[in-house]
């Protein structure tokens, strides 16, 4: 699955980013069967997932987002969206979206910086 994340941007602290992900490669029925995720790598640290949803919509988030980001999929547009509130610098990162557990080829991230 080809997979291209977009939507990010600057965002001011307690502000809100939507970001998306179209999946190609894939069959409308393949793509509602992987369980997806949202990951980040912020400058000199590792890549981490954010959150995470399977095939029946459950929903799994990190600590450090939990309460402020919401996951989403729309199987029939083949998306992947994450919606960030209540953002804090520490946000600042590129995210990407892949499959969890991710597939080795990571598609272009999106560059989030929360900056005031």
């Amino acid at each position: 699955v080809q997979l291209q994340a977009y939507g990010g941007g600057l965002g001011q602290p307690g502000g809100s980013l939507r970001l998306s992900c179209a999946a190609s490669d894939a069959s409308g029925s393949s793509f509602s069967s992987i369980i997806m995720g949202w990951y980040r790598q912020a400058a000199g640290k590792q890549r981490e997932l954010v959150a995470s949803i399977s095939s029946v919509f459950r929903t799994t988030y990190g600590d450090s987002v939990k309460g402020r980001f919401t996951i989403s999929r729309d199987n029939g547009k083949k998306t992947l969206y994450l919606q960030m509130n209540s953002l804090k610098p520490e946000d600042t990162a590129v995210y990407y979206c892949n499959t969890n557990p991710p597939q080795a080829r990571w598609g272009q991230g999106t560059q989030v910086t929360v900056s005031s």
